[in-house]
């Protein structure tokens, strides 16, 4: 096993301490808001591109799924090589991804670079977090920051529809991209001005085989999910790519229980808690991302509403968000993980439901207090869902956790993406609403196993928490 033996770190003045969050939630943001800012501009884009919904569906899963697969082996990266060189190296990767997304010529170049981009983004998350922990030593001080850090992840995601509708709205489909360029040049300013150099404690190993397997798993995966609704099923491509699927999650599986520093610790998962607060972090982003790519078909082809109009009928989705992300971790203190879980699986039962008999003349004033419905619910469940996965472990396992946390936040994501993508690939406009319908099911769906979440976070007071580790 290599380590690598520290000074111990130097302490940084107040306001230099939270200069570090504020470029650091910079990066946190544009890692969400390029996880949903695309999906209220996918029609545009393949109406410029000359593209259907199915490839689509690539242009943003393959952000999601590069994100997702890269975002262990990101963390171990840098406590080898240096948390702020991994950091710098990230958001140049973001950057220049971003440059050949905004000026790509076809479908083909534009989910090359989103590929890109999401490789970028996996040196962003999770190293930005480890850089704001280990400037605020102070636990007291370092609780309010990662209350901030979460406030920024929930605003970033429930804001990119909005933000994205306004953008192409004024400047077309590219500005999406472009936008990321400026801001990717100031973070890289302020990064070398004022965020000091920091390695982990030990340099883990890379696990090549497991990054290998877990990759391989989550392409197929996503892909039959993309395609099989192009192909068949039961056709010969579809089963292989099920088989491979399987195979290499298996193949994932016995690898990891063999080596003596795995990519993920798969013994966390014996923990009844932490395993369903990690498959209860899939349902949510899947049913935040269905219901985002359903309302962007159904309000621009069914109804003809511009992108920015389809955008701004989010704001309640971004409000009940930003409101009630903060919230969520201050009840979490107080009362533990259980009381926010039942009312974010409540809140996005109840929104799901409220589309289930959408139909194409649904009056504005049933889709907005239901987007808002949804969006509490996605504000409530973050930090609980964290500290049910992480509660009660040492802090050498709460790190680990919360990155498997985060890894299946993506896959979520992008799962959500591949459903919601084959309910309305190739639907004629006027039989949109009728075909979404089934998507605001699995919505429900998702919101009722938050449910059940939350009953195996029961015995997880907070008076009993050792730990806490933050959404990344």
């Amino acid at each position: 096993m290599s380590t690598t033996s520290l000074a111990a770190p130097a302490v940084l003045s107040a306001r230099r301490r939270w200069t570090v969050l504020a470029v650091c939630a910079l990066s946190m943001f544009l890692v969400g808001l390029d996880t949903t800012i695309v999906n209220v501009g996918l029609p545009v884009i393949g109406h410029g591109l000359g593209v259907g919904t199915r490839g689509l569906e690539w242009a943003v899963d393959a952000y999601t799924v590069a994100l997702a697969s890269l975002l262990v082996a990101s963390g171990a990266l840098a406590d080898r090589f240096g948390r702020r060189r991994v950091f710098r190296c990230g958001l140049a990767v973001f950057g220049l991804a971003s440059l050949v997304c905004a000026v790509a010529p076809s479908l083909g170049v534009l989910v090359v670079a989103r590929v890109a981009q999401g490789v970028g983004a996996s040196m962003l998350s999770p190293v930005a977090l480890a850089i704001v922990v280990n400037a605020m030593p102070d636990p007291r001080e370092r609780a309010r920051a990662i209350g901030i850090w979460a406030s920024v992840f929930g605003l970033s995601m429930a804001a990119g529809p909005v933000t994205g509708g306004a953008l192409i709205g004024v400047f077309g489909w590219r500005s999406v991209f472009w936008i990321n360029v400026p801001v990717v040049a100031a973070a890289l300013v302020l990064v070398a001005v004022f965020v000091p150099e920091s390695r982990g404690q030990r340099a883990r190993r890379l696990d090549l085989p497991g990054q290998a397997l877990l990759t391989s798993a989550l392409c197929a995966l996503v892909g039959v999910l993309i395609e099989g609704p192009r192909i068949g099923w039961s056709s010969p491509p579809a089963l292989a790519g099920c088989v491979l699927a399987v195979a290499a999650a298996a193949a994932f599986v016995r690898v990891e229980l063999h080596r003596p520093e795995p990519l993920m610790d798969l013994g966390l998962f014996r923990r009844p808690p932490f395993a369903t607060a990690v498959l209860g972090a899939v349902a949510v982003f899947a049913a935040l991302n269905v219901c985002l790519l359903l309302n962007t078909f159904y309000l621009q082809h069914a109804r003809g509403w511009t992108p920015l109009a389809a955008g701004l009928a989010t704001l309640p989705m971004a409000l009940g968000a930003t409101v009630c992300a903060p919230w969520s971790g201050n009840l979490v203190g107080r009362l533990g993980p259980r009381r926010p879980l039942l009312l974010a699986g409540g809140f996005i039962t109840a929104g799901g439901l409220c589309l289930v008999d959408l139909g194409r003349d649904t009056s504005v004033v049933l889709l907005l207090p239901a987007y808002l419905l949804i969006g509490i619910g996605f504000g409530f469940a973050n930090a609980p869902l964290t500290d049910t996965a992480v509660g009660g472990l040492p802090p050498s396992r709460a790190g680990v956790a919360g990155a498997i946390t985060s890894t299946a936040r993506q896959v979520g994501s992008a799962v959500g993406i591949a459903l919601a993508g084959g309910l309305v690939s190739g639907v004629d406009p006027a039989g949109l609403a009728r075909a979404s319908r089934p998507g605001w099911l699995i919505v429900a769906a998702c919101g009722v196993f938050l449910l059940l979440v939350a009953r195996a976070a029961r015995a997880t007071a907070a008076p009993e928490r050792k730990t806490a580790a933050p959404p990344a």
